[in-house]
C-alpha cells in the first residue's frame, strides 16, 4: 500500500510550474541593497541561472538552488528529476557541479520508504554528475517538495552567462518544449503513457553532455529553459545582451501531442504568468495560439539556450549530434535598434 502514493495529488503546481512569475520576481527584488564585491561576479541583479564567485584567478565557484513539488508521482523519478534541474543552473553557465546539499519538505502522508526513493533518486542523478551529497536540511510541510543547492566550479575567464548573446549567433536549445502542457494532462490521464515517458526520459537526463559539447567552442551566452518557458528565459537573454532574438518556429522541438492539448485548453498556471511577463516584449505575428502557448510552457529540467559564434555553429552542431540528438538550431541574434526584442516567424 505504502508505494501507491500519487506525489503529484500532493501538489497544487509541477515542478518548474511553482515558480513565481519573472515579473512578479522583479518586483520582489526591485530596492533591495546590493553591496559590491569585485570577487561577485554575477550575483542576483543579473537574472541569471546562478551566481559566480571567483576565489582565485585560476578558480570560481557557481552555487545556485533549486526545489519544486512533486511532478512524477513515483518518488525515485521525481527525486531524479528535480536534481536533474538543480544541477542543470551549474551547467548553463559552464561549470561542473562538485558538491550538493538536499532540501527536502516531507509530507506526513508520504510513508518512510517513499521518501527513502525520492532521495535515492536525487543521489542518483548526482552522482551521474559527478558531485557528491553531503548532507542537506529537511522539515515538515504539507506538501512535498524536493531539490538541491549546488555548488559547482568554473574558471573565472570561461564563464557563461545569459547576457553576452552577439547580434550573428546562432540559437540553439538542447531539449524539445511541451513538458509542462504534458505532465498537466498527466495529472488528468489525458497524456498517453508512451508520451509520458519520453518527457520523464528527457526531464532525468542531464545537461552535462551539453555543456561538454559547447564549451569547445565560442558560445557568447547560455541559459537552462525552465519555469520562465522558452520565451520568457529567451527575453532575459535578449534584454540582458542588448539584442534581439528571431525565433524559427518551423524549427522549435514541440511535440504533436502538447499541441493538440493546447488547443484543447490543458495548460499549466504558470504558462499564463509566463504569457502576461514576456508577451509585451514578443511579435508573435501570425504564429498559431498553440504554438505560442508552448514557447511560453514553463519546463521542468529543460535543455540548455545556446547562443553561439556563427563560424562555430556546424561545427557545435556536430558535435552534439551524438550526445545531444535532441539539440537543433532555432534562430538567431540580431542588433536591437526598437520595438520587440523576440520575433517569431
Amino acid at each position: 500500500m505504502e508505494q501507491d502514493i500519487k506525489l503529484t495529488k500532493l501538489a497544487n503546481c509541477a515542478g518548474c510550474g511553482a515558480k513565481v512569475g519573472a515579473g512578479t520576481l522583479a518586483r520582489l527584488l526591485d530596492g533591495l541593497p546590493i553591496h559590491a564585491d569585485s570577487n561577485l561576479l554575477v550575483g542576483f541583479d543579473k537574472s541569471d541561472d546562478a551566481a559566480v564567485y571567483r576565489v582565485s584567478d585560476e578558480l570560481a565557484l557557481v552555487q545556485t538552488v533549486d526545489f519544486f513539488p512533486p511532478i512524477a508521482d513515483d518518488p525515485f523519478l521525481f527525486g531524479q528529476i528535480a536534481a536533474a534541474n538543480a544541477l542543470s543552473d551549474v551547467y548553463a553557465m559552464g561549470g561542473e557541479p562538485r558538491i550538493a546539499l538536499n532540501l527536502l519538505c516531507v509530507s506526513k502522508s508520504m510513508p518512510d520508504s517513499a521518501v527513502h526513493d525520492l532521495l535515492r533518486g536525487g543521489y542518483s542523478k548526482v552522482y551521474e554528475a559527478g558531485a557528491v551529497i553531503a548532507g542537506g536540511h529537511s522539515i515538515l510541510d504539507e506538501e512535498p517538495k524536493y531539490g538541491l543547492c549546488v555548488t559547482g566550479f568554473v574558471h573565472p575567464n570561461h564563464i557563461l552567462t545569459n547576457a553576452g548573446a552577439q547580434p550573428g549567433d546562432v540559437l540553439f536549445l538542447t531539449k524539445p518544449l511541451g513538458a509542462g502542457i504534458l505532465t498537466t494532462a498527466a495529472k488528468a490521464d489525458l497524456c498517453p503513457p508512451d508520451v509520458l515517458q519520453a518527457v520523464y526520459a528527457r526531464m532525468t537526463t542531464l545537461n552535462h553532455a551539453a555543456r561538454d559539447a559547447m564549451v569547445q567552442f565560442r558560445v557568447h551566452a547560455c541559459t537552462d529553459v525552465t519555469g520562465f518557458g522558452l520565451l520568457g528565459h529567451a527575453l532575459e537573454m535578449a534584454q540582458g545582451s542588448g539584442v534581439q532574438i528571431k525565433l524559427n518556429v518551423s524549427a522549435l522541438p514541440i511535440p504533436s501531442e502538447a499541441l493538440e492539448l493546447a488547443r484543447m485548453g490543458i495548460l499549466p498556471e504558470g504558462m499564463y504568468r509566463n504569457r502576461k511577463y514576456a508577451e509585451p516584449f514578443v511579435m508573435a505575428g501570425n504564429i498559431p495560439l498553440e504554438i505560442q502557448d508552448a514557447l511560453y510552457d514553463p519546463q521542468t529540467s529543460g535543455g540548455l539556450l545556446i547562443a553561439v559564434d556563427p563560424s562555430d555553429a556546424d561545427t557545435l552542431a556536430e558535435a552534439m549530434q551524438k550526445t545531444v540528438p535532441d539539440a537543433c538550431r532555432i534562430g538567431t541574434v540580431s542588433e536591437y535598434i526598437n520595438g520587440p526584442h523576440i520575433i517569431l516567424h
